[in-house]
């Protein structure tokens, strides 16, 4: 393995906005100093095979701003575990291949990444299956699985600069990608074998496992790794901060299970338990084929317990926003790349309790609402009330 990704590195470090604005500069300034910090951070990292940024930027999305504005101690760690669970995640979901097909290759690239971790050469696991242009599945939207496809053929690359942390760290990449690979086994379990049938979550105990597997557990590493290069001395609660962080993963996922509630419903998923779902006198066909005659009396039926969803997914969040407000304040990278996903995904809530959610488009927010949503938290930052009361606002 001869290449090698470095993670973005940017100047925008803890007590950065004090000494370009001073420390009781004027709110106006902080903006222009924080723009241009935005703009610094735009460095890009050039690789012979690929340029990191640039395909973090292409698979995150809106995750992206949040990756990029992390500090450079934590951030290259976050950002390459990140494209290790994108790339297990795309073969997860290919689903014109195989479920043991799928299991298989998973299991290697599980164990590619343990061997990594523990400064093993791995056994790179053969992913061309997942390559061909042919499959349906990676041609049906051009742009995100050229990006996918990219991101498969540089498995070996990632699993290189993973060599490059630390024991520590590395230990905290394997513990975290274990988790996640073992929620995405899960899935393809359930998921996986569906044809044309549609499968269901069995109970809420299986639906917070799984929003613990795939983000719950990604709070917790965000954390230890804070704790570990960011701020090692501060005096907090760490207890509360990783009950707390945990709950911010699982709410973000809740909110992303609710948005998509239709589109996995064709694809045959349904993540609303059927448990859940008879104690209202709905079984998951019943979400599917809401647009028959009885759509109306389905969706009267299934209002009040999809509320309920939304009601646990605000609470999550507003632990995840506990979470945030506790972290020292001039670790501002931290509490704003925390902060945003956040306020994002209360606006998605506060959209989503109206309507018809089995057939109405998909609430999205838009590049111009989540530009604003990001101003405006570095506007008030210098103004702590005022910042700490953005959750409550945009509820």
């Amino acid at each position: 393995m001869t290449n090698h990704i470095h993670c973005p590195r940017g100047t925008f470090e803890r007590g950065h906005f004090s000494r370009i604005c001073g420390r009781d500069a004027a709110p106006g300034s902080f903006v222009i100093a924080s723009l241009t910090i935005f703009k610094v951070m735009k460095n890009r990292l050039k690789t012979g095979v690929i340029d990191a940024d640039d395909l973090l930027r292409r698979v995150s999305r809106s995750f992206y701003i949040t990756l990029r504005v992390l500090p450079r101690a934590v951030g290259p760690q976050l950002s390459l575990a990140y494209l290790l669970a994108r790339a297990t995640d795309t073969v997860a979901d290919t689903d014109a291949i195989s479920v043991d097909k799928r299991r298989q290759v998973l299991s290697d690239m599980r164990l590619s990444i343990q061997a990594v971790c523990a400064r093993q050469k791995p056994s790179v696991p053969d992913l061309s299956a997942f390559l061909r242009i042919d499959n349906p599945v990676l041609s049906a939207n051009a742009a995100k699985d050229d990006a996918e496809r990219t991101l498969l053929k540089n498995f070996e690359t990632l699993l290189d600069a993973l060599f490059e942390f630390s024991e520590a760290d590395r230990e905290k990449i394997r513990s975290v990608l274990e988790t996640i690979t073992r929620g995405q086994q899960a899935d393809i379990r359930r998921f996986g074998a569906a044809s044309g049938r549609l499968n269901a979550l069995a109970t809420d105990d299986e639906l917070d496992a799984y929003t613990y597997e795939v983000a719950g557990c990604v709070g917790e590493f965000w954390t230890r790794l804070c704790l570990a290069h960011v701020f090692p001395r501060a005096s907090l609660d760490e207890k509360q901060l990783m009950s707390d962080a945990v709950r911010f993963g699982k709410g973000l996922q809740l909110v992303n299970i609710l948005r998509d509630l239709p589109e996995d419903l064709r694809q045959g998923r349904c993540y609303i338990p059927e448990q859940s779902l008879a104690g209202f006198g709905l079984t998951p066909a019943d979400l599917l084929n809401h647009d028959a005659m009885d759509a109306m009396d389905v969706m009267q039926r299934f209002r009040p317990l999809y509320d309920g969803y939304l009601e646990l997914a605000e609470e999550h969040l507003r632990a995840g926003w506990r979470y945030t407000t506790s972290l020292p304040f001039g670790c501002v990278r931290v509490r704003l790349a925390a902060a945003w996903p956040i306020l994002i995904g209360i606006e998605t809530l506060r959209r989503l309790h109206g309507g018809n959610v089995l057939g109405d488009p998909r609430v999205k927010i838009t590049r111009g609402e989540i530009r604003r949503i990001l101003i405006k938290s570095v506007f008030l930052y210098p103004r702590r009330k005022a910042w700490n009361r953005l959750f409550d606002k945009r509820l």
